[in-house]
């Protein structure tokens, strides 16, 4: 297992810059998910840690190896790091054992090499099969077998289950998350999907604009985002004026603890804080609630439900002045309410400071 180090990486086109000094550390056997919108460098962060695009600038090394620096610059195939396309990129000609055996050696393509990752991959049974002779997650099982066939040192995945359909997708980067954890390969995988990389990832770097503006396990990044922006690509949020005192905010749902580095902001200071729809309490108005938690529930009433199955995402509007815009909650989804239901709201957990 080798670790990923990726330095002060700059890279543009036509003068154009698309990578601004990106620096990225990816532990030995770990996976590590770069986030980001579409056109934010993800894929030429890739592409040069691959050696298939020459930084401008900065260095990668791979297992204390240096693949790229101001003096040099590995070819692909010296670099023992394997790549997967979002399209598979499967040579329509070849079967599924000569696809994943291209590139080996004779004598590698004549043992047991290629139908023992047939049959770590479970596609065993598809072997002589052609590449449109195959469903799309049969396809990306097949090119991360081919990927894995020369031992890399390092894995990078650039989405590659963003073409499968939802269900399909679920389940593939599940199958394929628990056999890179076997084989213990150190991987990038760089994604657009939020909850992928969240669910899947031991450390998240979003990427924006072409400079990484935060890296941290999931939690940490979805609990406490650097800025507003961030904290809303990563999922609903709700945002709460707040005064700041002793390591608490105290805010129209109540007195909530910070979270985090915002302990620290003590005194009247006033700012804005993250709680997420998650952490609020939605009781039918009525129910006694009010009476259990005096001033720290507000009245609102339901503006509408975005019902999922599982959960339950409900907007509501504050009935008190001052609240601010409507607060997002999520529930179980048997407790989803419909449209014009009046409710108390209410907070749980910590808060977050942003700015």
């Amino acid at each position: 297992m080798s670790t990923l180090v990726v330095n002060e990486l700059w890279k543009g086109y036509a003068g154009a810059p698309v990578l601004e000094g990106v620096s990225l550390e990816v532990p030995a056997g770990s996976l590590t998910a770069v986030l980001g919108l579409s056109g934010c460098g993800k894929t030429t962060l890739l592409r040069v840690i691959a050696g298939f695009e020459r930084a401008e600038r900065g260095t990668v090394m791979l297992g204390g190896r240096t693949l790229e620096d101001a003096r040099s610059h590995l070819p692909p195939e010296q670099r023992s790091v394997g790549y997967v396309s979002q399209e598979g990129a499967l040579f329509p000609h070849l079967s599924v054992e000569q696809n994943v055996g291209f590139g080996l050696a004779r004598r590698e393509r004549r043992g047991t090499a290629v139908s023992e990752l047939l049959e770590m991959v479970g596609i065993a049974r598809l072997a002589e099969r052609l590449p449109h002779e195959l469903s799309g997650g049969e396809q990306q099982r097949v090119a991360l077998a081919r990927a894995l066939a020369r031992r890399p040192q390092a894995l990078l995945l650039d989405e590659p289950f963003s073409s499968l359909d939802a269900t399909l997708r679920t389940r593939v980067r599940e199958e394929v998350h628990a056999l890179l954890r076997e084989q213990g390969v150190t991987t990038v995988l760089v994604t657009h999907d939020q909850e992928e990389a969240l669910s899947l990832a031991d450390t998240v770097a979003v990427l924006r604009d072409g400079a990484i503006v935060q890296q941290g396990s999931p939690a940490e990044l979805y609990e406490q985002p650097t800025d507003e922006r961030l904290a809303r690509f990563l999922g609903a949020v709700n945002l709460l004026d707040a005064r700041f005192e002793q390591g608490t905010a105290l805010t129209a749902l109540g007195r909530l603890q910070l979270r985090g580095a915002g302990v620290a902001r003590n005194g009247a200071a006033a700012g804005v804080v993250m709680v997420r729809p998650e952490q609020l309490d939605v009781r039918v108005h009525g129910d006694g609630a009010e009476d259990a938690q005096p001033g720290a529930r507000i009245a609102g009433r339901v503006e509408h439900c975005r019902y999922y199955g599982h959960d339950a995402l409900l907007r509501i509007t504050p009935e008190q002045p001052g609240v601010g815009s409507a607060l997002l909650a999520r529930v179980n989804g048997e407790q989803a309410l419909p449209a014009g239901t009046r409710v108390s709201v209410g907070a749980h957990g910590h808060a977050t400071p942003l700015g």
